[in-house]
Parts: structure tokens; sequence; C-alpha cells
């Protein structure tokens, strides 16, 4: 682990190697590097790198007081089973404001275990829970 170092800001962001990354996932297959750009602009943005090459990254969507959602979180595969998803993880979560929110939320199909380990559960009521899901917003053609 002594040749990953952790960034965080989005000038400190590769939004290409991101993008790479995005295009190819299950939740945001087809998203315009335009799109994830805006998204890290607006959003807190942590990266994990060996060199000059990001290899992991996660952002939380928040208000910085009260709630965040956490999003695009990955590693490339050829970096994992290294412990930086724990790294990762621990970086976000132990910094002093994220510790002060009242509600983190996740959506995710995967990597439950390593979520668990930090404290995220099931919604406890998820009758509370609605959603607008725009299934295929990233593969509409342009007019």
């Amino acid at each position: 682990m002594e040749n990953y170092f952790i960034k965080q800001g989005f000038e400190n962001m590769d939004v290409k190697a991101i993008h790479s990354f995005l295009i190819q996932s299950y939740w945001a297959s087809g998203i315009s590097i335009d799109t994830v750009e805006a998204s890290l602009r607006n959003s807190f943005c942590v990266g994990i790198f060996e060199s000059d090459n990001q290899v992991g990254f996660a952002r939380l969507i928040t208000d910085y007081a009260t709630f965040a959602y956490l999003a695009d979180v990955y590693i490339l595969d050829k970096h994992r089973g290294k412990g930086l998803s724990n790294l990762l993880m621990d970086y976000l979560f132990n910094l002093e404001w994220t510790q002060k929110l009242r509600r983190i939320l996740l959506v995710t199909l995967d990597a439950h275990f390593l979520y668990k380990k930090i404290g995220f559960d099931v919604f406890e009521n998820p009758e509370m829970i609605m959603e607008i899901k725009r299934n295929s917003i990233y593969h509409k053609r342009s007019e």
C-alpha cells in the first residue's frame, strides 16, 4: 500500500479515467464525460492514485452538514484485493465533517460486506423511500 495515496477535491481527479470506468459500470453505462465532470464538480471527491494514475474513486453528494449520498465507488480490477477500498472508505468516513452527518445513503448491488463494516445497513423503513428513476437516460439519442 506504500505506492498508493489519496487525493481529495475535483481539481485532483482524473475525469477521463473516472469516465472510462463509469461508462462500463452497471450503474452509469453510457454516461457522457460532460455529465461525469458536472457530477464531480458538484460533489466531494476522493481518489486513490498509484503515481499519477487514478486507480480508485468515490464521491459524496452532500450538503456537508446533515446528509450525503455515496456514489460511484470503484477500484480498478488490477488493484483490487490490496485493501484499497477499505483505505478509501476509512479516509472518507473518518473526516471530521462526515462523522457529523445525520444520514448517509448508498444504493449498490455489490460489496455489501465492505459497506457493512463502516456502518451501512438495510434501510430501516423502506416504505419511506421514493424515487424517480430514469434507467436509460444516458442512452437517449440526441435530436
